[in-house]
């Protein structure tokens, strides 16, 4: 069980006035209401924890602190006044910024452009792109992150876009600065990185609100923890005042069963059977996969569970080992090659490796299928809008329609489209690698009935989460990564979650 950390001091004191107060705050959709009259205020220099599943109303909350929507009812105050924040620059000019899951920065421009992005440095109406990227590297060596200032944003990985995007949040004048599941594609050391700065900017008196699902963060950074279920305030607690289970119980309210519902089906024949398998970032990996059985991966980021999997899938290919598939020995020195034997990828990051987002809902979901519905140079229209329909109406894809392009869906949504594209090829292993990061309740519910769907066809599911009550509930045979290395396997919930975790963690 995770407690409060007896370091942490023994909370803010209760006459500080509030940098930022909620009251009655209320937010409808058509046919949803997100947030229900939620009331909380947030202290000056403090770590403000807030946590629940997905869909309860975290992202929302954010939204209307960011501008991004605005509220239907109550109130907002920013130090003691009321706030107007119907835009993005309303909430920059206050002195509230956000680091989000998913980064929104240039790809196409060095780190020290997207740190300046909007306020470049500029003599005589020429960019000074030499200076920039000096004062660059000097802000990210202060704040401590090991990150080059002249490089390509896009060239970097994930988690060291993340670090850019929290660099610039953190520079820009924030008083009041929200993290929303920062750690989800960072290493431990860049996790040690981005906790370093946190309490340094709360050592100035900057207020973090600090959102994520990983309750052993939570522990460690929080000064308070609020908890949100289905749209409403639960409790706000001092973290010495609570423990994990007690934030369980408030986000859940009910059995974990009802959420992870898994089917029992029967396992068949091996599919795939990797033997002594080792590459970039894994050693010595031996595992395998039947029909009907979830093989779960876990561990910590860059514990080499992403990497193994991406050899099985040929977009790095094992320099040693032996891979067998339905029994017989089997090259994969590419993506071609896992395809043609019916493996599909479902990826970590669905926008940068699993989407077209600027083509249509159509394109994407049919496209490992064109193949199949060429008739010489030309595609067959009626086949592909059969083919486009089906999936969209069996995954219950909310789209305005097959040409909308996949960037203006939602996050669960476009995950449906990753899904729906691989069901189209009728693989026959499908490795799901973070599938339900940033994606509602409901969501979630329906991903997992679809991988019920696949084993009872007679598929083998590989599942990677960071998520340890998911990769735990679902997995039939549960893999443990450490440092590349398989530390420990498991039969179904044949270990505690303590038990795991210390495997993961090596203490």
């Amino acid at each position: 069980m995770v407690t409060a950390s007896p370091t942490h001091a023994a909370g803010v004191a209760a006459s500080v006035a509030p940098i930022l107060e909620l009251k009655k705050l209320d937010k409808r959709f058509t046919g949803t209401h997100a947030l229900k009259a939620v009331d909380l205020a947030f202290l000056p220099g403090e770590v403000h924890a807030i946590v629940g599943e997905n869909g309860a109303g975290k992202s929302t909350l954010i939204k209307l602190l960011t501008g991004v929507h605005v509220r239907t009812a109550g109130d907002i105050l920013w130090q003691g006044q009321s706030a107007h924040i119907a835009t993005p620059h309303d909430a920059i000019a206050l002195g509230i910024n956000a680091v989000h899951q998913e980064v929104v920065l240039c790809p196409h421009l060095t780190v020290a452009a997207n740190l300046f992005l909007g306020d470049e440095e500029v003599k005589y109406g020429m960019l000074r792109h030499r200076a920039m990227v000096r004062d660059a590297q000097k802000i990210l060596d202060e704040i401590g992150f090991n990150l080059p200032a002249g490089a390509m944003l896009g060239s970097l990985t994930i988690g060291q876009q993340q670090l850019v995007a929290t660099a610039r949040a953190a520079t820009r004048g924030t008083k009041f600065l929200i993290f929303d599941e920062p750690t989800a594609y960072l290493t431990r050391q860049e996790a040690a990185q981005l906790f370093a700065l946190i309490r340094r900017l709360k050592a100035k008196g900057v207020t973090i609100v600090y959102i994520s699902h990983r309750l052993e963060e939570v522990f460690d950074l929080a000064d308070r923890v609020s908890i949100l279920r289905d749209g409403e305030l639960v409790s706000t607690e001092r973290i010495e005042d609570t423990n994990e289970e007690k934030l369980i119980r408030g986000m859940i309210n009910r059995s974990i069963e009802q959420i992870f519902h898994k089917d029992v089906v029967p396992f068949g024949k091996p599919i795939l059977e990797a033997r002594h398998l080792t590459g970039r970032g894994f050693e010595d990996v031996s595992l395998t996969v039947r029909e009907g059985e979830i093989v779960g991966l876990y561990g910590l980021i860059g514990a080499g569970r992403s990497e193994f999997v991406l050899s099985l899938f040929g977009r790095e290919p094992a320099s040693s080992g032996e891979i067998l598939w339905q029994g017989r020995p089997v090259k994969i020195h590419n993506e071609r090659d896992a395809l043609k034997l019916g493996i599909a990828l479902a990826p970590e990051s669905r926008r940068d490796q699993g989407l077209c987002l600027n083509m249509p809902v159509g394109f994407n979901i049919n496209l490992p299928i064109f193949k199949r519905l060429t008739r010489g140079i030309l595609i067959a229209g009626g086949q592909e809008t059969a083919a486009a329909e089906q999936q969209i109406r069996d995954l219950r894809i909310k789209t305005a329609s097959r040409f909308a392009n996949a960037s203006s869906l939602s996050g669960g949504n476009q995950q449906k489209i990753v899904i729906g594209k691989w069901l189209n090829h009728g693989a026959k292993l499908f490795i799901f690698d973070e599938p339900t990061v940033g994606v509602d309740v409901g969501t979630k519910a329906e991903i997992y009935r679809l991988m019920g769907t696949l084993l009872k066809q007679g598929a083998g599911i590989i599942l990677i989460s960071s998520y340890l009550p998911e990769v735990y509930e679902l997995s039939d045979t549960l893999h443990v990564f450490r440092r590349g290395h398989l530390s420990a396997s498991h039969g179904h919930k044949a270990a505690s979650h303590e038990e795991v975790l210390t495997q993961a963690i090596g203490v």
